[in-house]
């Protein structure tokens, strides 16, 4: 089972590619949601206010619960938007946002060279960008009466859990992230305890 996924924790340096006077700025962005993706478009049109267009694709989530999204922003259908996500998928990585911005240098580039400029200035933002690989966690609620805490934290010592949340009162909760692989034993390992009750963390 695969359990892990490549993305970028920061943004990538800015790139420019130029092509017949035009000029095409690259940002490879990490993004958890499209939000995300709203706000920081909003910063890099301010940045280029006076650009002609400001295309972009991105994707979020890993195995069945990818999400993708590619927009060519004026430019010829499927010559900008697409090329981008297709480096976004040769990459491999996800949580990604890559903007193209381009300023128009008077010289159309035909619809083959626009494919071509969008797919070398995506190319190159994630070349300039820190790609880094992720697990890919299940997540669960682990719930105890506080007598039974010392149970709970043993097990979290033993199995290396990471604990996201914690809320020590009367009744304790735990909100604990496990690497797919050793979620089935770790599950386990909580369910036989008596007194204790875990259950998948709802999204």
């Amino acid at each position: 089972m695969k359990d892990t996924y490549k993305t970028i924790d920061n943004p990538g340096e800015e790139t420019l590619f130029k092509e017949k006077n035009s000029k095409f700025f690259g940002y490879a962005f990490p993004i958890k949601n499209e939000d995300d993706v709203k706000s920081i478009l909003e910063q890099v049109k301010k940045q280029h206010h006076a650009a002609r267009h400001w295309c972009y694709a991105f994707q979020t989530g890993v195995g069945k619960n990818i999400y993708f999204r590619a927009n060519d922003d004026g430019e010829p259908s499927n010559s900008a938007g697409m090329p981008i996500y297709g480096q976004i998928q040769s990459f491999d990585v996800t949580n990604v946002l890559v903007v193209v911005v381009r300023y128009f240098g008077g010289v159309k580039l035909g619809v083959g060279g626009l494919i071509q400029a969008y797919k070398t200035s995506a190319q190159l933002a994630l070349e300039s960008s820190e790609i880094i690989e992720k697990t890919i966690d299940a997540e669960y609620i682990v719930q105890c009466e506080y007598k039974d805490l010392n149970k709970v934290i043993r097990v979290i010592k033993e199995k290396n859990v990471h604990v996201v949340q914690q809320q020590m009162e009367l009744n304790c909760t735990f909100h604990i992230a496990v690497r797919l692989q050793e979620s089935e034993e770790v599950f386990e390992s909580f369910s036989q305890i008596f007194g204790v009750d875990i259950k998948e963390r709802e999204a």
